[in-house]
């Protein structure tokens, strides 16, 4: 059964104007589907990791930025809404089984970020 997107919840659309930075930031994603079911993965840009890396190397989080993780991370050139719109869908039509490794689907309301 081929799903659909319903809607997209994107954090970083909740900012202050002038917060989000697509091509160096990250966001959290929420995506319900036709079905009603929810999914969360955290979105990345490329440059966003170095970013994160620099920063960590600062503040010593992630053994002063030697390594970086997150669950449920998706990387991509930018971190706009056509973007995760685009990959999201494209993971949905060609590669459903990557969007179910890839996002966690959400349970309950608790779980929402």
């Amino acid at each position: 059964m081929k799903r659909t997107i319903r809607d997209v919840w994107i954090e970083a659309e909740t900012w202050a104007p002038g917060e989000w930075t697509p091509t160096d930031d990250n966001t959290d994603v929420v995506v319900t589907l036709d079905d009603g079911t929810k999914w969360a993965a955290t979105f990345f840009s490329y440059v966003n990791l170095v970013s994160m890396v620099e920063k960590n190397g600062g503040t010593g989080e992630c053994l002063g930025g030697k390594y970086f993780w997150a669950s449920d991370m998706v990387f991509a050139d930018e971190v706009s809404r056509i973007r995760i719109v685009e990959i999201t869908t494209h993971l949905l039509e060609q590669e459903p089984w990557e969007f179910e490794s890839i996002f966690r689907k959400i349970e309950n309301e608790s779980e929402e970020k």
